[in-house]
């Protein structure tokens, strides 16, 4: 702990610190050159891990299981209006709903990966869940919901379902939507922990592999918006679900094969607290004038005080959160409390949450947007002349030409 010439328990920053074993200064800054040159100790996971060969098995788990989401997401909404006799705005409304959901999911699946679990657990955890919905919503489609057979292709009307059928329909694909969200954020992360960023050569495959994770995942949509939605279109409805669940079970299978060659990063704890922290110290020192760079509290070694998580160069923006890694008298006068006083790097994590607001804002019209994609461009695309000749395109497959153009884009 520091110590300064005189001690008067003030919120006045300090001007001058030295050490208990009396380093000067010379020797501080040698050793604060030390810490900052240091390479972080991210790999301290076992080389022979990781690689390429555990990305691949991702890569392809990510591409089957996007195929099995989109197998059910893509061609919702007719099966709405078609099989459980929705009006088109109520099972847009439906389909906006469960698509809603998916998103929220996504946050918890985020928030337990890199807070407590881990992302391989999540990543096993949530895939469960999703294949069970696949198993439900297949079984449930082929035994209460398709009366007589092979209806729902426009032509031959559905039977009205019972409302236990219904009622196991609706839980199905709420937990394809628990199981895809939850799952959906965490597998790209888990993918890019298989490459050391302190090894050049990694660094650059894990840019790389977003590339290929992006193309993975369009790769899948683009199968499940042309093949399975024209089986679907005709009537088949349990196949297209019957394949979606396949494709999802065999995407589990192959990411546990890989279980033995997966490099694994801890979870960094509650992030939550970690950034009300920094804004209730930053509060409590409001007259205070933040230190310079080099004055402000950092711990000692190449090690990050977060759990899992190397150390924040210090940044310029949004300077008044300096104000919670500034040293007063006043917190050296007793215990270290994070409430009072916080880390350059818990500093800068939550200058990181405040720079992605305007990111996530800007979100929000597109993503409204963006959703009816798979809701209202379906049924416009249902009542639309979609004949090639004698070949009739499905509605659903309009969202194609959206993965191309988002293809296209990406290259």
């Amino acid at each position: 702990m520091a110590a300064v010439d005189s001690l008067n328990c003030t919120n006045e920053p300090v001007v001058k610190v030295r050490d208990q074993d009396n380093r000067t200064k010379e020797e501080s800054e040698a050793n604060e050159l030390k810490v900052t040159t240091a390479k972080p100790k991210a790999s301290a996971i076992r080389k022979s891990r990781g690689g390429w060969t555990s990305a691949s098995l991702l890569l392809v788990n990510q591409g089957l299981a996007t195929l099995a989401f989109f197998g059910v997401g893509v061609n919702l909404v007719l099966f709405l209006t078609r099989v459980l006799d929705q009006e088109n705005a109520d099972a847009a409304n439906s389909v906006s709903k469960w698509t809603g959901t998916v998103y929220l999911c996504s946050l918890i699946g985020a928030f337990l990966s890199d807070s407590y679990w881990g992302r391989y657990l999540t990543c096993a955890v949530f895939q469960l869940i999703f294949v069970l919905g696949l198993v439900l919503l297949s079984l449930t489609s082929w035994l209460f919901l398709f009366h007589p057979s092979g209806c729902g292709d426009e032509e031959l009307v559905c039977s009205p379902t019972s409302s236990i059928g219904v009622a196991i329909f609706y839980l199905s694909i709420y937990l394809v939507a628990l199981g895809y969200g939850g799952y959906q954020p965490t597998i790209a992360t888990f993918g890019s922990d298989q490459f050391d960023e302190a090894n050049h050569k990694e660094a650059a495959s894990k840019a790389a592999f977003f590339s290929y994770f992006y193309f993975a995942l369009n790769l899948g949509s683009l199968f499940s918006n042309t093949i399975l939605v024209f089986y679907e279109d005709t009537g088949r409805w349990t196949l297209g679900f019957v394949v979606s669940m396949g494709s999802a079970v065999l995407a589990l299978l192959l990411f546990l094969l890989g279980t033995p060659g997966y490099r694994y990063l801890k979870p960094c704890g509650n992030p939550l607290p970690r950034v009300a922290q920094v804004f209730v110290a930053a509060a409590r020192k409001w007259d205070v004038v933040p230190s310079i760079s080099g004055d402000l509290y950092e711990v000692e070694g190449p090690e990050s005080a977060i759990k899992g998580s190397r150390k924040i160069f210090h940044s310029n923006e949004i300077a008044f959160l300096d104000k919670a890694a500034t040293i007063t008298n006043h917190d050296l006068c007793g215990p270290n409390d994070p409430w009072k006083l916080c880390t350059v790097t818990q500093v800068e994590e939550a200058k990181c949450v405040l720079k992605m607001l305007p990111i996530w804002l800007c979100t929000i019209i597109y993503s409204v947007i963006f959703t009816q994609m798979a809701s209202l461009f379906v049924e416009q695309g249902d009542v639309m002349k979609s004949h090639i000749g004698s070949f009739h395109l499905p509605a659903a497959s309009m969202s194609a030409f959206d993965i191309c153009s988002r293809g296209g884009a990406r290259i």
